[in-house]
Protein backbone atom coordinates (compact mmCIF):
# COMPACT_ATOMS: atom_id res chain seq x y z
CA UNK A 1 0.00 0.00 0.00
CA UNK A 2 1.47 3.32 -1.06
CA UNK A 3 0.14 6.53 0.40
CA UNK A 4 0.95 10.22 0.32
CA UNK A 5 2.64 11.50 3.46
CA UNK A 6 2.10 15.15 2.68
CA UNK A 7 0.64 16.85 5.72
CA UNK A 8 0.09 13.59 7.60
CA UNK A 9 0.60 13.63 11.35
CA UNK A 10 -0.85 10.39 12.65
CA UNK A 11 0.40 9.46 16.08
CA UNK A 12 2.41 6.39 16.98
CA UNK A 13 2.39 5.71 20.69
CA UNK A 14 0.75 3.78 23.44
CA UNK A 15 -2.31 4.75 25.46
CA UNK A 16 -1.41 7.47 27.90
CA UNK A 17 2.15 7.61 26.61
CA UNK A 18 2.02 11.13 25.26
CA UNK A 19 1.84 9.76 21.74
CA UNK A 20 4.30 11.33 19.33
CA UNK A 21 3.21 12.76 16.01
CA UNK A 22 4.70 12.27 12.58
CA UNK A 23 5.51 9.23 10.48
CA UNK A 24 7.88 6.40 11.27
CA UNK A 25 11.25 7.27 9.77
CA UNK A 26 13.29 4.39 8.35
CA UNK A 27 16.97 5.22 7.96
CA UNK A 28 18.43 3.08 5.22
CA UNK A 29 16.98 1.65 2.00
CA UNK A 30 18.67 -1.71 1.83
CA UNK A 31 16.96 -5.10 2.29
CA UNK A 32 15.90 -4.43 5.89
CA UNK A 33 14.78 -0.84 5.40
CA UNK A 34 12.76 -1.69 2.30
CA UNK A 35 11.16 -4.74 3.94
CA UNK A 36 10.15 -2.83 7.06
CA UNK A 37 8.76 0.00 4.92
CA UNK A 38 6.70 -2.43 2.82
CA UNK A 39 5.11 -3.94 5.94
CA UNK A 40 4.46 -0.59 7.61
CA UNK A 41 2.75 0.82 4.51
CA UNK A 42 0.59 -2.25 4.12
CA UNK A 43 -0.45 -1.88 7.77
CA UNK A 44 -1.45 1.75 7.21
CA UNK A 45 1.40 3.19 9.31
CA UNK A 46 2.76 6.47 7.85
CA UNK A 47 6.41 5.96 6.94
CA UNK A 48 9.22 7.86 5.29
CA UNK A 49 12.36 6.13 4.09
CA UNK A 50 15.66 7.99 3.75
CA UNK A 51 18.77 6.76 1.98
CA UNK A 52 19.94 5.59 -1.42
CA UNK A 53 18.21 2.39 -2.50
CA UNK A 54 20.54 -0.62 -2.01
CA UNK A 55 23.34 1.79 -1.14
CA UNK A 56 25.84 -0.68 0.34
CA UNK A 57 25.15 -3.25 -2.34
CA UNK A 58 25.78 -0.67 -5.05
CA UNK A 59 28.83 1.04 -3.57
CA UNK A 60 30.48 -1.49 -1.26
CA UNK A 61 30.64 -4.50 -3.58
CA UNK A 62 33.27 -4.83 -6.29
CA UNK A 63 32.15 -5.36 -9.86
CA UNK A 64 31.92 -9.06 -10.61
CA UNK A 65 30.99 -10.19 -7.11
CA UNK A 66 28.26 -12.73 -6.37
CA UNK A 67 26.10 -13.35 -3.33
CA UNK A 68 27.11 -16.23 -1.11
CA UNK A 69 23.49 -17.03 -0.20
CA UNK A 70 21.12 -19.14 -2.27
CA UNK A 71 18.03 -17.70 -4.04
CA UNK A 72 15.69 -19.12 -1.39
CA UNK A 73 17.57 -17.17 1.29
CA UNK A 74 17.66 -13.90 -0.64
CA UNK A 75 14.04 -12.75 -0.69
CA UNK A 76 13.10 -9.33 0.59
CA UNK A 77 9.92 -9.34 2.68
CA UNK A 78 6.55 -7.93 1.70
CA UNK A 79 3.19 -8.94 3.23
CA UNK A 80 1.78 -9.78 -0.21
CA UNK A 81 2.46 -12.37 -2.88
CA UNK A 82 4.75 -11.68 -5.81
CA UNK A 83 7.66 -9.97 -4.05
CA UNK A 84 10.28 -12.71 -4.06
CA UNK A 85 13.46 -12.85 -6.07
CA UNK A 86 11.98 -15.51 -8.33
CA UNK A 87 9.00 -13.20 -8.98
CA UNK A 88 11.38 -10.45 -10.04
CA UNK A 89 13.18 -12.84 -12.39
CA UNK A 90 9.88 -13.99 -13.89
CA UNK A 91 8.52 -10.46 -14.38
CA UNK A 92 11.74 -9.12 -15.89
CA UNK A 93 12.44 -12.14 -18.08
CA UNK A 94 15.58 -13.32 -16.27
CA UNK A 95 16.49 -16.98 -16.23
CA UNK A 96 15.17 -18.81 -13.17
CA UNK A 97 17.72 -19.10 -10.39
CA UNK A 98 18.37 -22.36 -8.56
CA UNK A 99 20.57 -23.26 -5.60
CA UNK A 100 23.28 -24.05 -8.14
CA UNK A 101 23.09 -20.53 -9.60
CA UNK A 102 25.36 -17.99 -7.91
CA UNK A 103 23.48 -14.68 -7.79
CA UNK A 104 25.34 -11.68 -9.25
CA UNK A 105 25.29 -8.67 -6.94
CA UNK A 106 24.00 -6.61 -9.85
CA UNK A 107 20.95 -8.88 -10.10
CA UNK A 108 20.28 -8.47 -6.39
CA UNK A 109 20.62 -4.68 -6.64
CA UNK A 110 18.14 -4.59 -9.52
CA UNK A 111 15.78 -6.80 -7.53
CA UNK A 112 15.99 -4.40 -4.57
CA UNK A 113 15.21 -1.40 -6.76
CA UNK A 114 12.25 -3.23 -8.31
CA UNK A 115 11.02 -4.22 -4.84
CA UNK A 116 11.23 -0.59 -3.71
CA UNK A 117 9.05 0.57 -6.61
CA UNK A 118 6.52 -2.23 -6.23
CA UNK A 119 6.21 -2.59 -2.46
CA UNK A 120 8.15 -0.10 -0.35
CA UNK A 121 6.87 3.12 -1.89
CA UNK A 122 8.77 6.40 -2.31
CA UNK A 123 12.33 6.52 -1.01
CA UNK A 124 14.00 9.88 -0.34
CA UNK A 125 17.73 9.65 -1.20
CA UNK A 126 18.58 12.38 1.33
CA UNK A 127 21.01 11.34 4.04
CA UNK A 128 20.16 11.70 7.71
CA UNK A 129 22.70 13.78 9.62
CA UNK A 130 21.17 13.76 13.10
CA UNK A 131 18.43 12.10 15.13
CA UNK A 132 17.48 13.72 18.43
CA UNK A 133 14.81 13.21 21.03
CA UNK A 134 11.93 15.70 20.78
CA UNK A 135 9.33 15.16 23.48
CA UNK A 136 8.01 11.64 23.11
CA UNK A 137 9.16 11.48 19.50
CA UNK A 138 12.20 12.47 17.45
CA UNK A 139 13.56 15.22 15.24
CA UNK A 140 15.32 13.85 12.17
CA UNK A 141 17.66 16.35 10.50
CA UNK A 142 18.76 15.83 6.90
CA UNK A 143 22.07 16.87 5.37
CA UNK A 144 20.44 19.83 3.63
CA UNK A 145 19.26 21.16 7.01
CA UNK A 146 15.59 20.17 6.66
CA UNK A 147 13.98 18.55 9.66
CA UNK A 148 11.29 15.88 9.91
CA UNK A 149 9.19 15.19 12.99
CA UNK A 150 9.08 11.44 13.60
CA UNK A 151 7.06 9.29 15.96
CA UNK A 152 9.58 6.44 15.74
CA UNK A 153 12.90 5.74 14.05
CA UNK A 154 14.01 2.42 12.54
CA UNK A 155 17.76 2.13 11.97
CA UNK A 156 18.37 -0.03 8.90
CA UNK A 157 21.71 1.34 7.75
CA UNK A 158 23.44 -1.98 7.16
CA UNK A 159 27.16 -2.45 7.65
CA UNK A 160 28.53 0.50 5.72
CA UNK A 161 29.70 2.53 8.72
CA UNK A 162 30.80 -0.52 10.75
CA UNK A 163 33.81 -1.63 8.69
CA UNK A 164 36.61 -2.97 10.89
CA UNK A 165 40.34 -2.60 10.24
CA UNK A 166 42.70 -4.36 12.71
CA UNK A 167 44.68 -2.03 14.93
CA UNK A 168 48.00 -3.23 13.49
CA UNK A 169 47.00 -1.81 10.12
CA UNK A 170 45.15 1.38 11.05
CA UNK A 171 48.27 3.52 11.13
CA UNK A 172 48.74 2.99 7.38
CA UNK A 173 46.72 6.15 6.79
CA UNK A 174 45.37 7.57 4.62
CA UNK A 175 43.06 4.61 4.08
CA UNK A 176 40.93 4.66 0.96
CA UNK A 177 40.04 2.99 -2.32
CA UNK A 178 42.55 4.90 -4.46
CA UNK A 179 45.28 2.82 -6.15
CA UNK A 180 48.03 4.88 -4.45
CA UNK A 181 46.61 4.56 -0.93
CA UNK A 182 48.44 1.97 1.18
CA UNK A 183 45.31 0.59 2.86
CA UNK A 184 41.61 0.11 2.21
CA UNK A 185 38.69 -2.01 3.35
CA UNK A 186 36.76 -4.20 0.93
CA UNK A 187 33.61 -2.16 1.62
CA UNK A 188 35.23 0.85 -0.07
CA UNK A 189 35.46 -0.75 -3.51
CA UNK A 190 33.34 -1.08 -6.58
CA UNK A 191 36.22 -1.72 -9.01
CA UNK A 192 39.31 -3.77 -8.16
CA UNK A 193 40.74 -3.54 -11.69
CA UNK A 194 42.50 -0.34 -10.62
CA UNK A 195 45.10 -2.56 -8.94
CA UNK A 196 46.14 -4.29 -12.17
CA UNK A 197 49.91 -4.83 -12.13
CA UNK A 198 50.23 -3.87 -8.47
CA UNK A 199 51.22 -5.98 -5.47
CA UNK A 200 48.25 -6.49 -3.13
CA UNK A 201 47.93 -8.38 0.15
CA UNK A 202 44.36 -9.34 1.05
CA UNK A 203 43.90 -9.88 4.78
CA UNK A 204 41.09 -12.25 5.79
CA UNK A 205 39.77 -15.75 5.23
CA UNK A 206 36.08 -15.30 4.46
CA UNK A 207 34.05 -14.83 1.31
CA UNK A 208 35.01 -11.19 0.91
CA UNK A 209 38.73 -11.93 1.12
CA UNK A 210 38.67 -14.97 -1.15
CA UNK A 211 36.46 -13.41 -3.82
CA UNK A 212 38.48 -10.18 -3.74
CA UNK A 213 41.62 -12.26 -4.19
CA UNK A 214 40.10 -13.98 -7.22
CA UNK A 215 38.93 -10.70 -8.76
CA UNK A 216 42.31 -9.04 -8.18
CA UNK A 217 44.13 -11.97 -9.77
CA UNK A 218 41.77 -11.96 -12.75
CA UNK A 219 42.33 -8.21 -13.14
CA UNK A 220 46.10 -8.68 -13.37
CA UNK A 221 47.18 -7.80 -9.83
CA UNK A 222 49.93 -9.72 -8.04
CA UNK A 223 47.93 -10.80 -5.05
CA UNK A 224 48.39 -12.91 -1.94
CA UNK A 225 45.67 -13.75 0.58
CA UNK A 226 46.76 -13.88 4.22
CA UNK A 227 44.51 -16.13 6.32
CA UNK A 228 44.79 -16.35 10.10
CA UNK A 229 43.05 -19.74 10.31
CA UNK A 230 44.87 -23.03 9.75
CA UNK A 231 42.85 -23.74 6.61
CA UNK A 232 40.40 -22.15 4.22
CA UNK A 233 36.85 -23.39 4.68
CA UNK A 234 34.55 -23.81 1.68
CA UNK A 235 30.81 -24.23 1.48
CA UNK A 236 29.38 -27.48 0.14
CA UNK A 237 27.80 -27.68 -3.28
CA UNK A 238 24.01 -27.82 -2.68
CA UNK A 239 22.07 -30.96 -3.51
CA UNK A 240 18.83 -30.20 -5.29
CA UNK A 241 17.30 -33.50 -4.16
CA UNK A 242 18.42 -34.82 -0.78
CA UNK A 243 17.29 -38.22 0.55
CA UNK A 244 14.81 -37.98 3.41
CA UNK A 245 17.34 -39.55 5.77
CA UNK A 246 19.81 -36.72 5.08
CA UNK A 247 17.08 -34.10 5.42
CA UNK A 248 16.15 -35.58 8.80
CA UNK A 249 19.73 -35.80 10.04
CA UNK A 250 20.68 -32.34 8.78
CA UNK A 251 17.64 -30.20 7.91
CA UNK A 252 18.10 -27.29 5.53
CA UNK A 253 17.98 -23.65 6.64
CA UNK A 254 18.73 -20.29 5.00
CA UNK A 255 22.22 -20.44 6.54
CA UNK A 256 23.07 -24.03 5.66
CA UNK A 257 22.28 -27.57 6.77
CA UNK A 258 22.21 -29.00 10.29
CA UNK A 259 19.98 -28.86 13.35
CA UNK A 260 21.80 -25.97 15.12
CA UNK A 261 21.43 -23.64 12.12
CA UNK A 262 17.88 -24.80 11.46
CA UNK A 263 16.94 -24.11 15.09
CA UNK A 264 18.27 -20.55 15.20
CA UNK A 265 16.64 -19.75 11.85
CA UNK A 266 13.24 -21.15 12.76
CA UNK A 267 13.10 -19.51 16.18
CA UNK A 268 15.13 -16.27 16.31
CA UNK A 269 12.68 -14.98 18.89
CA UNK A 270 13.67 -17.84 21.20
CA UNK A 271 17.37 -17.03 20.74
CA UNK A 272 16.72 -13.72 22.45
CA UNK A 273 15.85 -15.53 25.69
CA UNK A 274 19.19 -17.32 25.89
CA UNK A 275 21.78 -15.94 28.34
CA UNK A 276 23.77 -13.10 26.79
CA UNK A 277 26.99 -15.11 26.97
CA UNK A 278 25.38 -17.96 24.99
CA UNK A 279 24.00 -15.55 22.40
CA UNK A 280 27.39 -13.91 21.89
CA UNK A 281 29.05 -17.31 21.52
CA UNK A 282 26.41 -18.25 18.96
CA UNK A 283 26.87 -14.96 17.14
CA UNK A 284 30.65 -15.36 16.90
CA UNK A 285 30.92 -19.07 16.14
CA UNK A 286 27.74 -20.26 14.43
CA UNK A 287 29.10 -19.31 11.02
CA UNK A 288 32.83 -18.93 10.72
CA UNK A 289 34.65 -17.42 7.73
CA UNK A 290 34.27 -19.49 4.57
CA UNK A 291 34.08 -19.19 0.82
CA UNK A 292 31.21 -20.07 -1.47
CA UNK A 293 31.45 -23.49 -3.12
CA UNK A 294 31.30 -21.92 -6.58
CA UNK A 295 34.38 -19.77 -5.87
CA UNK A 296 36.75 -22.59 -4.98
CA UNK A 297 37.98 -23.31 -8.51
CA UNK A 298 38.91 -19.65 -8.96
CA UNK A 299 41.11 -19.63 -5.85
CA UNK A 300 42.64 -23.03 -5.04
CA UNK A 301 45.83 -23.52 -7.04
CA UNK A 302 45.28 -20.15 -8.71
CA UNK A 303 45.62 -17.43 -6.07
CA UNK A 304 48.48 -17.68 -3.54
CA UNK A 305 46.96 -18.18 -0.08
CA UNK A 306 48.95 -18.33 3.15
CA UNK A 307 47.16 -19.97 6.08
CA UNK A 308 48.10 -19.82 9.79
CA UNK A 309 49.47 -16.40 8.97
CA UNK A 310 49.33 -13.30 11.17
CA UNK A 311 50.62 -9.79 10.62
CA UNK A 312 52.98 -8.90 13.43
CA UNK A 313 53.85 -5.45 12.12
CA UNK A 314 53.13 -3.24 9.11
CA UNK A 315 55.51 -0.46 8.08
CA UNK A 316 55.07 2.12 5.34
CA UNK A 317 58.32 2.48 3.37
CA UNK A 318 59.30 4.09 0.06
CA UNK A 319 59.14 0.67 -1.59
CA UNK A 320 55.62 0.01 -0.31
CA UNK A 321 54.06 -1.56 2.76
CA UNK A 322 56.36 -4.02 4.52
CA UNK A 323 54.38 -6.69 6.36
CA UNK A 324 56.21 -8.66 9.03
CA UNK A 325 54.48 -12.03 9.26
CA UNK A 326 54.39 -14.82 11.80
CA UNK A 327 52.79 -18.25 11.99
CA UNK A 328 53.32 -21.75 10.69
CA UNK A 329 52.06 -20.88 7.24
CA UNK A 330 53.64 -17.46 6.91
CA UNK A 331 56.37 -18.57 4.53
CA UNK A 332 58.87 -15.72 4.09
CA UNK A 333 58.91 -13.60 7.23
CA UNK A 334 58.30 -10.41 5.28
CA UNK A 335 56.14 -9.37 2.38
CA UNK A 336 56.34 -6.01 0.58
CA UNK A 337 53.22 -4.87 -1.27
CA UNK A 338 51.82 -1.72 -2.82
CA UNK A 339 48.46 -2.05 -1.11
CA UNK A 340 46.83 -3.87 1.79
CA UNK A 341 43.16 -4.76 1.31
CA UNK A 342 41.45 -5.48 4.63
CA UNK A 343 38.68 -8.05 4.23
CA UNK A 344 38.37 -8.11 7.99
CA UNK A 345 34.64 -7.78 8.48
CA UNK A 346 32.62 -5.42 10.61
CA UNK A 347 32.28 -4.50 14.29
CA UNK A 348 28.82 -3.93 15.72
CA UNK A 349 29.06 -0.72 17.69
CA UNK A 350 26.23 1.75 18.32
CA UNK A 351 28.75 4.50 18.99
CA UNK A 352 29.84 4.41 15.34
CA UNK A 353 26.38 5.62 14.30
CA UNK A 354 27.25 9.30 14.29
CA UNK A 355 23.78 10.35 13.11
CA UNK A 356 22.37 9.40 16.51
CA UNK A 357 22.75 12.24 19.00
CA UNK A 358 25.37 11.44 21.67
CA UNK A 359 22.80 11.41 24.46
CA UNK A 360 20.73 8.88 22.50
CA UNK A 361 23.72 6.61 21.92
CA UNK A 362 24.49 6.73 25.62
CA UNK A 363 20.89 5.83 26.48
CA UNK A 364 20.89 2.70 24.29
CA UNK A 365 21.55 -0.34 26.50
CA UNK A 366 24.07 -2.83 25.13
CA UNK A 367 24.13 -6.61 24.94
CA UNK A 368 26.55 -7.70 27.69
CA UNK A 369 29.92 -8.51 26.16
CA UNK A 370 29.34 -6.37 23.08
CA UNK A 371 28.65 -2.84 21.84
CA UNK A 372 25.50 -3.91 19.98
CA UNK A 373 22.11 -2.63 21.18
CA UNK A 374 20.04 -4.70 23.59
CA UNK A 375 16.61 -5.05 22.01
CA UNK A 376 13.08 -6.04 22.93
CA UNK A 377 11.23 -8.80 21.13
CA UNK A 378 10.07 -6.12 18.66
CA UNK A 379 13.61 -4.82 17.94
CA UNK A 380 13.08 -1.74 20.11
CA UNK A 381 15.98 -0.36 22.13
CA UNK A 382 15.74 1.06 25.63
CA UNK A 383 15.05 4.42 23.93
CA UNK A 384 11.32 4.11 23.31
CA UNK A 385 10.54 4.38 19.60
CA UNK A 386 14.13 3.68 18.46
CA UNK A 387 14.50 0.34 16.63
CA UNK A 388 17.55 -1.44 15.22
CA UNK A 389 17.52 -4.04 12.44
CA UNK A 390 19.91 -6.26 10.51
CA UNK A 391 23.34 -7.17 11.82
CA UNK A 392 23.04 -4.82 14.79
CA UNK A 393 20.20 -7.08 15.97
CA UNK A 394 22.13 -10.34 15.48
CA UNK A 395 23.60 -10.45 19.02
CA UNK A 396 19.99 -10.39 20.28
CA UNK A 397 18.22 -12.65 17.77
CA UNK A 398 20.98 -14.81 16.36
CA UNK A 399 23.01 -15.16 13.15
CA UNK A 400 20.06 -15.16 10.72
CA UNK A 401 19.83 -11.38 11.28
CA UNK A 402 23.20 -11.00 9.58
CA UNK A 403 21.61 -12.03 6.30
CA UNK A 404 18.74 -11.06 4.02
CA UNK A 405 16.89 -14.13 5.29
CA UNK A 406 16.05 -12.25 8.50
CA UNK A 407 14.02 -9.50 6.81
CA UNK A 408 10.60 -11.13 7.15
CA UNK A 409 10.94 -11.90 10.86
CA UNK A 410 12.19 -8.36 11.49
CA UNK A 411 9.56 -6.56 9.41
CA UNK A 412 6.70 -8.47 11.01
CA UNK A 413 7.92 -7.82 14.56
CA UNK A 414 8.61 -4.11 14.06
CA UNK A 415 5.35 -3.52 12.22
CA UNK A 416 3.32 -5.38 14.85
CA UNK A 417 4.25 -2.99 17.66
CA UNK A 418 4.12 0.20 15.56
CA UNK A 419 0.75 -0.67 14.03
CA UNK A 420 -0.61 -1.33 17.50
CA UNK A 421 0.59 2.04 18.74
CA UNK A 422 -0.95 3.71 15.72
CA UNK A 423 -4.31 2.16 16.55
CA UNK A 424 -4.19 3.87 19.97
CA UNK A 425 -3.54 7.35 18.61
Amino acid sequence: MTQSLSGQRRAVGGPGSGAASGPVVVIGAGPYGLSVAAHLRAAGVPVRVFGEIMDSWRHAMATGMFLKSTPAATDLAAPVQGARLKDFCRVTGLEELTELTPIPCTTFVNYGMWFARQHAGPVDPARVSMVQRAGSGFTVRLEDGKEVEAAAVVVATGLGTLAHIPHRLRHLAPAGPGPQAPLSHTSQHTDLSRYAGRRVAVVGGGQSALESGALLHEAGARVEVLVRAARVRWGERPQLRRPWSERLAAPASPLGTGWPLAAVCRAPGAVRHLPASARMLLFRRALGPSGGWWLRDRVEGVVPVRTSCRIRQARLEPAGVRLCLEGAGAGPAELVVDHVLAATGYRLDVDVLAFLAPEMRRAVARVPGSKAPRLSGAFESRVRGLFFTGSLAAPTFGPMLRFVAGTEFTARRVTSVLARRTSHR
